[in-house]
């Protein structure tokens, strides 16, 4: 899930950059350090919106920077397991498709993405199921689930993040769509039975009236 949060932290602006302006200063550095980084609490840092109020600088002995407590806006994206989440096909591989989330990729392994055999088309980067002809390609949307989640906060991009599709309501958005209209035409068809029995029990009363008069 994405959440905007308002969050408080001190900042270091360096002697350098103490002469510009100082709000854009502190969001540059904010920006600098938290996005891409992961706060197990808090979650992935997508990006830094905006900094809201800054408090008065501290100086420390034998640092040039000066320190300030600033309050800030970020866009987080907290995952959780089994939580379903819609991300961006980046890449494609015979062992898989890798998923973009917005500031991290998760891992979508071959064996959860149909009941079917896949196929690699390595020459248009897809995805095929032999038997439906479905595919999976890149700069495809997709829905799926958090099966896996080991995330590391030193190193961001050891996090490991497994998903699946191997699920009802799970996809990319063309197989969606295509499970909708499959519904669609089933509650047609439901419909449509009960009107045929009622016009065969009505032909059936008007043959019983005929043949009593």
């Amino acid at each position: 899930m994405y959440y905007k949060m308002l969050l408080e932290d001190k900042v270091r602006v360096p002697p350098q950059r103490l002469g510009d302006k100082l709000e854009k200063v502190i969001l540059e550095v904010l920006q600098e350090q938290l996005e891409g980084s992961i706060d197990k609490e808090l979650g992935i840092f997508i990006c830094v919106k905006g900094v809201y109020d800054v408090g008065e600088g501290e100086i420390v002995p034998g640092d040039g920077g000066v320190y300030y407590n600033v309050k800030f806006e970020a866009m987080v994206l907290r995952l959780g397991l089994q939580e379903v989440i819609e991300g961006l096909v980046v890449e494609t591989t015979s062992f898989g498709a890798f998923v973009s989330l917005g500031p991290i990729d998760a891992m979508l392994h071959v064996s959860q993405i149909s009941d079917e055999y896949i196929n690699f088309d390595e020459k248009n980067n897809r995805l095929i199921c032999q038997e439906s002809k479905r595919f999976i390609g890149v700069g495809d949307t997709v829905r799926v689930r958090v099966v896996t989640l080991s995330l590391n906060e030193r190193e961001p991009r050891d996090s490991k993040i497994g998903l699946t599709m191997r699920q009802a309501g799970l996809g990319t958005a063309l197989w969606l769509e295509e499970e909708i209209e499959k519904e669609k035409e089933k509650a047609a068809s439901a419909g449509a039975a009960p009107k045929e029995k009622s016009a065969e029990k009505a032909k059936g009363k008007r043959k019983e009236n005929a043949a009593g008069e």
